[in-house]
């Protein structure tokens, strides 16, 4: 998978995201290249998650 398609990807993802959890915005699921564990962080914080937690979810959309 090259660039385009992994950010494609992703922003198919942050959508459905954001369509499950209505309180997250699109600055909290900013992406930056090697970034993933923050955005692991502020997610698990907005949503009260554990990072597995958030692994199964993302993965089940």
């Amino acid at each position: 998978m090259n660039t385009t398609e992994a950010k494609g990807k992703w922003n198919e993802t942050m959508g459905k995201l954001k369509q499950k959890f209505a309180i997250l915005t699109d600055d909290d699921l900013m992406l930056a290249e090697g970034k993933e564990d923050e955005l692991y962080g502020r997610l698990q914080k907005k949503l009260g998650k554990s990072k597995e937690e958030l692994h199964k979810i993302i993965s089940n959309l």
